[in-house]
This record gives C-alpha cells, structure tokens and sequence, in this order.
C-alpha cells in the first residue's frame, strides 16, 4: 500500500516537533485544536514525546491517585496539518524509529485506583475495595527493558496512540474508536505503517503515549511508558476509504477494531481484513472468511481503557497471487 502514497518518491523534508514547539501539549483529538506543524506528503517528522503520565510520576514512593487527575492523561503531540489530505483519503505514517529521551532513561509502569483489567472501574462497577496503589520506575535503554533482577525484558517499543481528527467530534485522548486513538497494539511500532481514514481536512495528526514494552491487553492498565523521541514519515493517500485503521509491516497485513464489548472489536476488525483482502487482494469474499478461521490471528491491544481494541491479521505469506 506505501508505494501508493503521493510523496512516496520525493525526497522528505525533515521536521523537528519538540517540546517547546509543541507548548501545548492535547488530551482530546479533534478538529478544534490550533496546528503545531504543517509538512508535505512524504515527509519526515522527529517528535518528542511526553510520557504517559506527562512526567508527573517520578519516583516509586509517588502515589497516582494524588499526582494525577483523570482525564488528563496521555498528552498529545499535534495536530500536525498534512498538505492535501483531504475527507476520504488515507493518512499512511510509517514508524521509522524509537529512542528513550532524556539524561536517565527510563519507563514509569504504574497501579492506579479503579483502572485496568482486573479490578473494579466506572464502567465495570464492583463493590470491591481499589486494588493498592504501586509505581514501578524502570531503566531502559534501546536493547532492553530492566524490569527488575529477575527478569529483563527486551526494548519493543510502539506508539500507544497514533490519529486523524473526528469529522466534528473532539475525542478524549485515552478513547480508541475508528479515527485512531489510544489503540495500545503493541505492532504499532518501528517497521510498521499504520494507515488512518481522513475525515478533516489536513488530517489533523496527533501522536503520543509512547511504550518501551506491552503485552497483549496491557493487563494492569499501563505499559512501560516513556518519553520518546519517535521518527515518523508521513504520507498520503489519495482515494482510499477505508472505515477503521490498519496496520502494516514485511510480516503481516492487519486490521484495528475498537468497542465494547471485546467481541464486537474482534468481529469489526475481522470483518474489515475481509475486505481488505477482498479488495486488495483479490480473494473472494467467502474463501477470505473461511481462510481466516484456519490462519487468521488476533492481537489484543487493550481492555482496560474506555473501548477495548482488537487487531485481526494474517500472514503475507497467505497473501502471494496463485501459481499460474
């Protein structure tokens, strides 16, 4: 699909958004916000992310309930104007790199009061207590994650959340849905494309919540969460509608379902690489289907934020044209 991207042959202009660039940093994406930035297709921008918790929580002693204030959380970089991006093209950003930022690296991993997947929450409501409050400050660095004596863990970052703006809706940014958001699907990384629907005019990019590791569901509510610096390339392209994201990498093709509850993420995300095969590909619609339920696999992003998100994908291998 890049190669059909307009600035796929230019030579990229390169765009450093910083932090004193970015001033203001955004926990809703939408159309209303006042750009930082204004590239061409095929472009490269170098973005300095914040972390998760927009650097409130430094040391393990702190107590989220006391430093953090839903929902504000998960700050935004953006909205980065994208030159032609037009309602019904497709915003392709290819992840390029991923570093640590700052003079001591690391990632801060955390319990917070009434969130994640294994507690009692505003939209789960149980009469248990909360479960106990605890913070993890981890040492990372670009080969690995060290989580503690016992075990280290390998550096795999990926965006949390990557979007284009609603059409008229500002949406908070711990919210996943069909323009992007806080998908939380840790292929999200370095070597992927992700492609997002355009429904605003100049896309309206937002990027941020960058994690140095995740397990599928980021089961306690948050990964490893860093400040990064993240190389993207965006480009653009022209004519293809698409309902819900995709991502792509040299492995996979996949296709991103957010809703409550889990299920309903599994089937629109499915149903969506249905189509896409169909179309792109040139299965037949009910040979995808079936095909899928042999070798098709499911990534689970996450189930602890406000909808949950499920990618289906299957092997490019799947994907080559029948001998002739």
């Amino acid at each position: 699909m890049w190669q059909r991207g307009v600035g796929a042959h230019r030579e990229p202009i390169e765009h450093l958004l910083s932090e004193h660039l970015q001033s203001t940093y955004h926990y809703t994406i939408g159309p209303y916000s006042e750009p930082v930035l204004h590239i061409k297709p095929g472009d490269r921008v170098f973005v300095e992310t914040r972390d998760a918790f927009d650097g409130a929580i430094k040391n393990e002693t702190d107590k989220p309930s006391e430093l953090l204030r839903m929902p504000f959380l998960n700050p935004q970089n953006g909205p980065i104007m994208v030159e032609g991006a037009e309602k019904g093209d497709v915003l392709a950003v290819y992840i390029e790199k991923m570093s640590p930022r700052g003079d001591d690296p690391h990632g801060i991993c955390a319990m917070i009061p009434n969130f994640g997947a294994l507690t009692g929450t505003d939209y789960t409501a149980i009469l248990n207590e909360p479960l106990p409050e605890k913070v993890r400050r981890i040492k990372i660095d670009e080969q690995n994650v060290y989580w503690s004596k016992r075990n280290t863990l390998p550096y795999r970052p990926h965006i949390g959340t990557l979007s284009v703006s609603p059409e008229i809706d500002s949406i908070n940014s711990l919210t996943p849905d069909n323009h992007g958001g806080n998908m939380d699907v840790p292929d999200m990384g370095p070597g992927s494309i992700t492609y997002l629907p355009i429904r605003s005019p100049g896309a309206r990019l937002f990027i941020g919540d960058a994690h140095a590791c995740q397990g599928d569901g980021e089961v306690c509510g948050t990964a490893v969460e860093f400040a990064s610096t993240t190389t993207i390339k965006v480009d653009l392209i022209k004519g293809w509608a698409l309902d819900w994201p995709r991502l792509e990498n040299r492995h996979a093709i996949m296709s991103i379902g957010c809703a409550r509850p889990l299920e309903d993420a599994a089937r629109i995300a499915y149903r969506d690489l249905v189509f896409w095969m169909v179309n792109e590909y040139g299965f037949d619609k009910w040979d995808a289907y079936m095909l899928l339920s042999q070798c098709g696999k499911m990534r689970l992003g996450n189930f602890v934020d406000p909808k949950y998100t499920m990618g289906a994908m299957i092997s490019k291998d799947y994907l080559r044209p029948a001998p002739v």
